[in-house]
């Protein structure tokens, strides 16, 4: 599909495999969005999203996040990065850093995270675990702006998965993983159809 200026512009960042950018790459071609996914950056360049993308003709680029000696370097060449691709949206899916309040400040109100937990729930890491210890009946996904304070921003959205009796880690997180991969691309898409305001 070719760009035109009615069309929003996604840069998508992952660190692995990236499922979620490939169910929003895939929502966005079948549902013919009027948006382009103008590129997906990773952190590593071994990352298996990439290999995704460059097969739906997507650019790509890894900043690799090990070969700069402070966060401020490699969010200052991340940035760098993204704008060459001048995106309407920066949508984090599955990248595994913390950035810098000055890089978020950057992208304030138009950069987008998706955390597996119903914030303010459960944030950080093993989300899943942490839902299990703490013997709740219902866990999920939330999709929020990203701020300087880590799983913090503004919610946009979130899907609910009840807790079952029997429920691991793995087998809550399968469950919560075809949530993500519902809700995020359905975010977006209200955003980029201009049906979904940002705040701030």
């Amino acid at each position: 599909m070719l760009y035109n200026a009615a069309m929003k512009k996604i840069v998508i960042l992952i660190s692995g495999r990236g499922s979620n950018m490939q169910a929003i790459v895939e929502a966005a071609k079948a549902q013919q969005w009027p948006a382009q996914i103008a590129a997906v950056i990773s952190n590593r360049a071994d990352a298996e999203g990439l290999v995704f993308a460059r097969s739906h003709h997507i650019p790509t680029a890894a900043v690799v996040s090990k070969d700069y000696s402070t966060r401020e370097q490699f969010d200052a060449v991340l940035l760098k990065t993204i704008e060459q691709f001048a995106p309407d949206l920066v949508v984090l899916a599955g990248f595994m850093r913390i950035l810098t309040p000055g890089f978020v400040n950057h992208y304030a109100g138009r950069m987008l995270n998706i955390h597996p937990s119903l914030l303010p729930d459960f944030k950080g890491l093993h989300t899943h675990r942490q839902a299990l210890q703490a013997g709740v009946t219902e866990h999920g996904v939330t999709v929020h702006l990203v701020t300087a304070e880590l799983d913090h921003g503004p919610i946009l959205d979130q899907a609910r998965v009840a807790v079952l009796p029997d429920d691991t880690e793995d087998s809550l997180a399968d469950r919560v993983l075809e949530q993500e991969h519902l809700l995020y691309p359905r975010v977006i898409r209200q955003i980029v159809e201009g049906k979904l305001s940002l705040p701030g």
